[in-house]
């Protein structure tokens, strides 16, 4: 009698908690079945779009889990990349600007500023500036600083999160016709949904279900586009060689052999199509700060001959080292390549997006390789101009930054990946704003910006870098819904925030992580449309979705 009394007494009061308490019926949505568990969203990867798109499921009403193969959430936001790339702020609503707020309330409590005061810090950023008390935001700010607020959106919104859980690509997506069911991981769980969210970098949810997508640069041709394919002769001074080098071991002898780190491929025709995909690198969180100050590691296999490039580079009178070692709050930097030989790892990474995952792991070990001895190089060798050697070997890793990786990124920064060909195939025609484009769900605003795609030797025996554009939009351009899905004969209930369909050369102004966590957010919006409307993502009503975004604060129009 008593054990039915208490049952009578749950059930009656359990609505009343959950009337005040409008997650709480999703806490234990996940509770596992020999392995297999369930949600109304199955979001695939703990970025800053996973993220963001699993926060709007869960407030919509809506049940999500996130599948991480990351251990850490937050993507390049949490990891590294602080100096946020956000080119007009006003088109940055919604979720994205309630994290920028979130980093500006968390540098307003006086133990955030360990190693200086917040007086002390400049107050120059991106566009405008780092701290916009008016509008309460703060766009830029420590790793580590990052990932507590995506820890604190989980919590607040009690997602479950599935970490270092990595996708089985060849067996792991379950489809019954054009809809997937479930998707299992390596280890054997089984994760089943209605709809489903790839925020991988790589695209790995969208390749494995069978999705079109472009690896590389499509020709000029392809979709009309001037800055596409193959940019020989195109050259963004900041990341190319002033003068003139020689490639060779010995300097202007052919017989000699090419440098390291130097392709002996021809580069291919101005304009024409190839699979090189934009550098990669880490951007490393560093300190001149002796108390948190840690010197930089000498990787085991270090081979200074890496840098000889550089020294020669240095000899030309060359002194812009330290240009991209741009400051965050307590005497960090967010340190990004800067000049004709710098952090990224040139030509070294064409084949990670198809890659399986033990390559992939080799192309990062060898980017950390790279990047690290080329900071104990620049620290550390006699050859090294002194005014450049003296000042380098003042910096070190943050002490207090990515503490379980020895104070080493634990994102490399994936610039580009796959891209999906979906519904809608933004261009560079969009972001240039020479067309109207259909069906807005966010806007991007930044600057084309792809980084060098190869490293060649001319035919005058000169090295040269190519690939790099940087093209600025007239005004901010709308990302179109019809881009993040994929086409509807391919997969119904699939969404791309991150992978989206776009060339290559578009593609350089859309990968920023504000933008990453608009489209986050609207996927996440739209995921919850379709399952209430029992249709396919292709379906969902545009202007019941704008509405929708437009009600959380998204920008999905800019006319000023």
């Amino acid at each position: 009698m008593k054990i039915f009394l208490y049952a009578f007494l749950i059930l009656l009061i359990l609505p009343l908690f959950s009337a005040h308490n409008p997650h709480f019926k999703y806490a234990n949505f996940s509770a596992a079945k020999n392995g297999k568990y369930e949600a109304d969203v199955i979001i695939y990867g703990g970025t800053s779009a996973g993220v963001i798109a699993a926060v709007e499921v869960v407030r919509s009403g809506k049940t999500a889990l996130i599948v991480s193969p990351d251990k850490h959430l937050g993507g390049l936001s949490a990891g590294g990349l602080g100096y946020t790339d956000t080119g007009n702020k006003e088109v940055i609503g919604g979720l994205s600007r309630e994290f920028y707020h979130r980093v500006w309330l968390a540098y307003q409590k006086p133990d955030a500023w360990l190693w200086q005061k917040q007086s002390e810090y400049g107050n120059k950023g991106q566009s405008t500036i780092a701290i916009d008390g008016k509008n309460r935001t703060m766009w830029i700010f420590e790793p580590h600083v990052a990932e507590k607020i995506y820890e604190d959106f989980i919590k607040e919104n009690k997602i479950r999160v599935f970490r270092d859980e990595w996708l089985n690509r060849e067996k792991g997506v379950i489809k019954n016709k054009e809809k997937i069911v479930a998707i299992k991981t390596l280890s054997g769980k089984e994760y089943k949904g209605k709809v489903f969210i790839d925020a991988t970098y790589e695209g790995d949810l969208m390749a494995a279900a069978g999705i079109s997508y472009h690896v590389g640069r499509e020709g000029m041709a392809q979709y009309n586009e001037k800055f596409n394919g193959v940019q020989t002769g195109v050259y963004h001074q900041p990341l190319h060689f002033k003068t003139n080098i020689s490639g060779y071991r010995i300097p202007d002898d052919s017989n000699s052999g090419v440098l390291p780190l130097i392709s002996n491929d021809p580069p291919g025709i101005y304009g024409s199509e190839d699979k090189r995909i934009q550098a990669y690198c880490f951007r490393m969180c560093m300190t001149n700060h002796p108390e948190n100050r840690v010197p930089f590691p000498k990787p085991e296999n270090y081979n200074a001959n890496n840098y000889e490039l550089l020294l020669r580079e240095f000899a030309t009178g060359w002194r812009g080292w330290f240009n991209k070692f741009d400051n965050i709050p307590n005497k960090k930097t967010d340190t990004n390549n800067h000049g004709a030989v710098s952090t990224d790892n040139i030509g070294m990474n064409h084949d990670y997006p198809e890659a399986s995952y033990q390559r992939r792991k080799e192309i990062i070990k060898q980017h950390f390789d790279y990047q690290a001895g080329l900071q104990w190089f620049v620290a550390n060798d006699p050859r090294v101009p002194e005014d450049i050697r003296v000042k380098m070997a003042t910096y070190g890793l943050a002490k207090d930054e990515f503490i379980d990786n020895n104070n080493w990124p634990h994102q490399l920064y994936v610039r580009e990946a796959r891209r999906m060909i979906g519904e809608y195939i933004t261009t560079e025609n969009d972001v240039l704003k020479k067309k109207e484009t259909p069906k807005s769900i966010g806007m991007g605003s930044y600057n084309i910006d792809s980084h060098n795609v190869q490293r060649y030797i001319t035919a005058e025996g000169y090295v040269q870098n190519e690939g790099d554009i940087s093209v600025k939009p007239p005004a901010p351009y709308s990302i179109s819904y019809g881009s993040i899905v994929p086409k509807k004969q391919e997969c119904n209930n699939l969404l791309v925030p991150i992978c989206v369909s776009s060339s290559h050369i578009a593609y350089g102004s859309i990968r920023m992580e504000p933008v990453f966590m608009v489209l986050g957010q609207s996927a996440g919006a739209a995921a919850k449309l379709a399952i209430e409307k029992n249709c396919a993502v292709q379906d969902v009503p545009y202007q019941e979705l704008k509405k929708v975004l437009e009600l959380k604060n998204q920008i999905v129009a800019y006319n000023k």
